[in-house]
């Protein structure tokens, strides 16, 4: 590798130990990296903000901004606090069953949206919920981040890396349903029971708060009824709108930016009011994270690495499909699974290209994308749910360190992908 290449990869480990440390914000810390990767030539103007390959991931971004601007918009309505009093009754104030109905709520909106969408959606409900039971919030938003990224492996649209997965793999909404559902509820299984373990503490029952939440009547949360309309209207077209993608080719980013914008349009409210609530600093943190990223795959780091593992597992199916699940959750836990896919991607397609594009090879498809979402869950900048999740908590005062992500994630993580190694073994290989 060249010169520049090394100073590439310190400078990604710098901003990365930076961030995983918290000594200066995660903002300042991946501008500051990007920025450094334009100064030593790692990467351009040209390839940072133009290239598919190693810039910004523009669709990433316009999908969240989109989607920030419907849920500024529809906060306006009070169809949050609906939700949060709604659950909360179901559960009769037992905040494990909130916290099992949070999880299975975002997990089953994450296949039909995507799993960033969805931890928007389901955030202000969160934080409502917590404050009306007396709760600490961080675990039930950490469980709702992980949820997303499982839920949100069994469909086409659930997670970003699926789409890019899809498109270079000629992969169907159908195909990942058939492959990838039957392992994701059996997860989400596992999943429940890791919560109950993992944040007992947070499960604390106070009958004064839980018998005042019971008087509430849900319906008097509503405070305006036209934008109501209006709003669920222009989500029920866009959340169409992202399951009809194959069909529709339309870019998930167009539907979510035209339907806030129409929707704001719609709404008669102050523009810039409403642009307050979008997580600028989210946004230019995933900026940061992909220009570092795109460095890396401009300087070779990740094609070295790439065809290590092509030359290492060549001709062997069983150990492929094996090593590309556990190396793909190692590196997306460390770098976001977007960029990540979006560079393993020809190497897998030539893999499975070189045994036969059969059946049994798009095992190495499903490998990849149960090693790149689950992997994510991993660290707090290993998923683009993850990254939204802690902006969010911090915006509303109630922040979430990244070792206080990562010490559940990596368990999580770990458990999800060791469960579905024998799914890939038996449904793949043994019972073939």
């Amino acid at each position: 590798m060249s010169v520049t290449a090394w100073y590439a990869i310190a400078i990604f480990a710098i901003a990365y130990a930076l961030i995983a440390t918290e000594k200066i914000h995660r903002v300042a810390a991946a501008l500051g990296g990007a920025s450094l990767m334009l100064l030593i030539g790692a990467t351009d103007a040209e390839h940072a903000f133009f290239s598919e390959e190693s810039g910004i991931d523009w669709n990433v971004i316009f999908l969240l901004l989109g989607m920030m601007l419907i849920v500024s918009v529809l906060k306006r309505t009070g169809a949050f606090e609906y939700l949060a009093i709604w659950a909360v009754k179901r559960a009769r104030g037992r905040p494990f069953l909130v916290m099992v109905i949070l999880v299975l709520v975002t997990a089953f909106a994450s296949a039909l949206l995507d799993n960033v969408t969805t931890v928007l959606l389901i955030a202000p409900v969160t934080f409502l919920v917590c404050q009306r039971l007396n709760v600490p919030v961080a675990p039930f938003l950490i469980a709702e981040a992980m949820a997303s990224n499982i839920g949100g492996t069994a469909t086409l649209v659930g997670d970003p890396p699926n789409i890019i997965i899809g498109s270079r793999g000629g992969l169907t909404y159908g195909d990942f349903l058939v492959h990838l559902t039957p392992i994701v509820l059996l997860l989400l299984v596992v999943f429940v029971a890791l919560c109950r373990l993992l944040f007992s503490s947070a499960f604390r029952y106070d009958p004064t708060r839980v018998e005042q939440v019971m008087a509430l009547n849900e319906r008097d949360a509503i405070r305006d009824r036209r934008l109501l309309v209006i709003s669920t209207a222009v989500l029920a077209l866009v959340t169409a709108a992202f399951v009809l993608h194959p069909v529709l080719q339309l870019e998930p980013s167009v539907v979510a930016m035209v339907g806030g914008l129409a929707l704001l349009a719609l709404s008669r409210l102050d523009a810039q009011d409403v642009a307050k609530d979008v997580e600028w600093p989210t946004l230019a943190f995933f900026a940061g994270l992909f220009v570092m990223v795109g460095a890396l795959v401009n300087t070779g780091v990740i094609e070295n690495l790439s065809d290590a593992i092509a030359d290492a597992v060549e001709g062997k199916l069983l150990l492929a499909s094996m090593v590309l699940l556990w190396g793909s959750a190692v590196l997306s836990a460390i770098v976001d699974n977007i960029p990540y896919v979006a560079t393993m991607s020809p190497v897998v397609a030539d893999l499975v290209n070189a045994n036969g594009n059969t059946d049994q090879s798009h095992v190495l498809w499903w490998s990849l994308t149960l090693g790149a979402d689950l992997g994510g869950n991993a660290t707090a900048i290993g998923a683009s749910a993850n990254v939204v999740i802690l902006g969010l908590a911090e915006r509303a005062g109630k922040r979430i360190s990244f070792w206080e992500f990562t010490r559940y994630g990596l368990i999580v993580a770990f458990v999800t992908v060791a469960v579905s190694t024998p799914y890939l073994w038996l449904r793949y290989f043994a019972f073939s």
